[in-house]
């Protein structure tokens, strides 16, 4: 796979040279966040080639090779690289997969790892997550206590369910999404404790 620059957006081809087709990183399963950084990447690395710089030049370099590794990573897949600066040509292989089982399940919950040189911030997340956990707790046991004690706790169990049903679309879509993927595992978490008590609420 080669990312490519094409009117100022990015665009990857598959083998074939110059002929091959090329196709929008949105239409890929590469996650929404990574395809917008390629296109934002791609509409800088244009501007800089046609008033070159220094200092601009080499960051839009960097940019381009965290993002290829990143594809790369994503994709499961070697990622040939042309710098539209310098006109260098690399080629970026996919991380080997890992055989540890606990590797796995990380992955397979918080997605690819980002590209080298922006680690995961495990305790501001972490941080997010919990708060947001105890949010969705007290709001939903809030609701089925008074619906309990004003109509029944039927009535009560069929909110939460709705309640439930509404967010987790919304979760599902964001599990991956930088910054917001705490949010989401902060809610889901919340949602599984809060039944807990919608439960012994309405029985």
């Amino acid at each position: 796979m080669e990312l490519r620059i094409r009117d100022e957006r990015a665009v990857l081809a598959g083998p074939g040279g110059e002929h091959a087709r090329e196709v929008d990183p949105h239409k890929l399963a590469i996650g929404a966040d990574l395809a917008q950084a390629l296109h934002e990447w791609a509409r800088v690395a244009a501007a800089v080639t046609a008033d070159p710089g220094a200092e601009a030049g080499a960051v839009v370099s960097q940019r381009g090779r965290q993002l290829a590794a990143r594809l790369a990573a994503v994709m499961g897949t070697t990622v040939r690289f042309v710098d539209p600066v310098t006109g260098e040509d690399t080629v970026v292989e996919p991380p080997p997969p890992s055989t540890e089982p606990g590797h796995r399940f990380v992955r397979a919950v918080l997605g690819p790892p980002g590209p080298p040189g922006e680690p995961t911030p495990w305790l501001t997340g972490l941080t997010v997550s919990a708060f947001i956990a105890a949010v969705v707790v007290v709001a939903m046991l809030a609701l089925a206590s008074t619906l309990a004690r004003e109509t029944s706790g039927w009535l009560a169990l069929a909110a939460s369910v709705i309640v439930t049903a509404g967010i987790t679309p919304s979760l599902w879509l964001i599990r991956r999404t930088p910054i917001l993927r705490w949010a989401a595992y902060g809610a889901a978490v919340g949602v599984v404790i809060a039944w807990i008590g919608v439960l012994v609420i309405a029985f």
